[in-house]
C-alpha cells in the first residue's frame, strides 16, 4: 500500500508519528462509455466556456459561485489555511464507543507508526482496547476539515471519518407515528423466525454477485471474439498535462494504418497501375499554336 498522508496523533504530549493508508478499495469492473454504432471511446474534455479552449488539469483553479460574482482560489490561496497546513491529528475526547452513530461512519484509514521506535503507538493502542472507549479526532486531508472515531481494529489504529452532524439528514416520517398494534403471539412468532436465520456474521462468506457475473460475462464475449480493437474505437490515450486528444483524427490514423497493413503493397501497386492505364487512355489536348 502507499501512504496518502503523514502527520501526527496527539493527545497531551504524547506525540505519535503515522503514516495514513486508505484501509478499502473497489472492486468493481471499471467500464467506459462508447459509441453504439461503432464502439468508439466517448471522452469528455474540460472546455472553457469563454475561449472555447481544451484546458488541462494543471491549468484549473477552483472557484465561488455567490450568484453575481465569482472568486477563484488558486492552490495557493487554499495550502495558505491554517488548517491545510497542519500535519496533526488531535485528540478531543475518548467516547463510549456505543456513543457513535454508525450512520456517520464515511471512509475508514489505517494509520502505521512512522518512527523508529513504535513505543508511543502501542501505547495509544493499548489504551484505547483497555478503556473500551473511541477517540473523536480533528484533522486535516485534502484540502478539508474532518471529523473522525479513532479505534483499534485486528492491532492496528484506524481512522474513521464522521459525517458532520447537519450531514446526516432526520427521518420524519409521519407514518411511524400512527400507533400499530402487535400481539404477544406476532411477536413470538417473529422471534422465532428471527433465530432460525442467527448465525455468526462471516464477511468472507459474501461475494458480490453481480461483479462476477459481469467478468464472465464479460469474458465469454473475448472468447467468442464479440470485441473491437482497442487501438482503433478508443484512439491513444490522454496527451500529457491531461490535454484530451482529437479522437476523430486519432481513429482516422489508427483506421488508415489497419487497412494499409491488410493491403500492403499490393493496394499500392493496383493505385500506380490505375494511373497509368488512365494516362495512356485520356487524349492528349491539342495546343493552340498546334491548331
Amino acid at each position: 500500500m502507499r501512504s496518502i498522508w503523514k502527520g501526527a496523533l496527539t493527545f497531551g504530549l504524547v506525540n505519535v508519528p503515522v503514516k495514513v493508508y486508505a484501509a478499502t478499495e473497489d472492486h468493481d469492473v471499471s467500464l467506459h462509455q462508447v459509441h453504439a454504432a461503432d464502439g468508439g471511446r466517448i471522452r469528455y474534455q474540460r472546455r472553457c466556456e469563454v475561449c472555447g479552449e481544451v484546458v488541462a488539469y494543471r491549468d484549473i483553479d477552483r472557484a465561488y459561485d455567490d450568484g453575481d460574482r465569482t472568486v477563484v482560489l488558486t492552490d495557493d490561496d487554499l495550502k495558505s489555511l491554517p488548517s491545510e497546513r497542519s500535519r496533526e491529528i488531535e485528540v478531543v475526547e475518548f467516547v463510549p464507543t456505543d456513543q457513535v452513530d454508525p450512520i456517520t461512519f464515511d471512509r475508514a484509514y489505517f494509520l502505521e507508526p512512522d518512527s523508529a521506535s513504535p513505543k508511543s503507538y502501542a501505547l495509544l493502542r493499548e489504551t484505547l482496547e483497555r478503556s473500551d472507549r473511541t477517540a473523536i479526532v480533528r484533522f486535516s486531508l485534502r484540502q478539508k476539515t474532518r471529523l473522525a472515531a479513532l479505534r483499534v481494529r485486528k492491532g492496528v489504529l484506524m481512522l474513521q471519518t464522521l459525517l458532520w452532524a447537519d450531514e446526516v439528514r432526520a427521518a420524519d416520517f409521519p407514518s411511524l407515528e400512527d400507533p400499530v398494534k402487535i400481539s404477544d403471539k406476532e411477536l413470538e412468532l417473529s422471534a422465532s423466525l428471527v433465530e432460525s436465520y442467527s448465525s455468526d456474521f462471516d464477511p468472507e462468506a459474501f461475494v458480490d454477485e453481480y461483479q462476477q457475473e459481469l467478468r464472465t460475462l464479460i469474458q465469454a464475449k473475448l472468447e467468442k471474439g464479440d470485441a473491437v480493437d482497442t487501438e482503433v474505437t478508443f484512439g491513444a490515450d490522454e496527451e500529457k498535462g491531461g490535454e484530451v486528444i482529437d479522437l476523430m483524427e486519432a481513429l482516422r490514423a489508427s483506421v488508415e494504418r489497419s487497412r494499409a497493413a491488410r493491403s500492403g503493397k499490393k493496394s499500392d501497386d493496383a493505385a500506380d497501375d490505375a494511373d497509368a492505364e488512365e494516362k495512356e487512355t485520356k487524349p492528349k489536348k491539342r495546343s493552340k499554336k498546334a491548331s
